[in-house]
């Protein structure tokens, strides 16, 4: 028997064109990269499953990528690509700053920073969560974040931009995802649907987006539930019904 994978892993945007109405975002990335107009430092804000660490990702991949298209996509097939896809690239870092969030903890990434990429010609370091980080870390992070070593590009995520320090939001360029339209919403969920040889509802569909508040990842989640509460056929009243939701 297969192992089971949530939807939001499964059908996790791998390109720029995957990712779900966050266009003006990905077009500005994306020009980025095709124009080699790169920042050293970016900050991604914006509500829960939104895309933000998703995008962070894809644009790590895709300033190493050895063969990328005209449009700003990665090719997925060169040795920079398959190693970010196998998780074993050493070009790009992950930080949870909730779990991070001490003085030493930057100081051992700012000593890693010195250490230049072995494939491609950039590190990324994605820090998740960073307003997270004690008022010190911040202060210790400053010097790193204004002057970084030409290889170094960083992207931080946060649910908070408030709560991070001027200082810190002045050296970064900033991008605020919007919560994710229902209708955005309902397109991705039957384009899954269709996928996994499901029959559905647009209906049920839509009650499902408006749950879900602007959340892709809480829409798929809610998504994964109702199928295993009616099957092979979504519907309206199975979707209520399941959801406890007043018609």
């Amino acid at each position: 028997m297969d192992k089971f994978v949530v939807s939001a892993r499964k059908y996790r945007p791998a390109s720029f064109n995957d990712v779900v109405g966050q266009s003006s975002i990905t077009t500005t990335l994306r020009n980025s990269i095709v124009n080699n107009h790169l920042g050293h430092a970016y900050l991604f804000s914006g509500p829960r499953g939104v895309g933000k660490t998703t995008c962070a990702r894809i644009f790590a991949r895709t300033i190493n990528c050895f063969n990328l298209s005209e449009k700003g996509e990665a090719c997925g097939e060169c040795e920079s690509c398959k190693s970010f896809n196998e998780n074993r690239s050493y070009s790009i870092h992950e930080l949870d700053a909730a779990s991070n969030n001490s003085v030493d903890d930057i100081r051992t990434l700012t000593e890693q920073v010195r250490i230049p990429p072995q494939i491609g010609s950039y590190s990324s370091y994605i820090i998740d969560e960073v307003h997270m980080l004690s008022q010190s870390a911040f202060n210790a992070f400053l010097k790193t974040l204004e002057d970084p070593p030409a290889h170094a590009i960083f992207v931080l995520a946060t649910t908070e931009k408030h709560k991070i320090i001027p200082t810190i939001l002045s050296r970064c360029q900033i991008f605020d995802f919007h919560r994710i339209r229902v209708e955005d919403a309902v397109a991705y969920l039957a384009q899954i649907a269709s996928r996994e040889a499901l029959e559905y509802e647009e209906d049920a569909l839509h009650v499902i987006a408006q749950k879900a508040d602007g959340a892709m990842r809480d829409a798929l989640s809610i998504f994964d539930q109702v199928v295993s509460f009616s099957g092979k056929k979504i519907t309206y009243q199975e979707v209520i019904k399941n959801l406890n939701i007043l018609d």
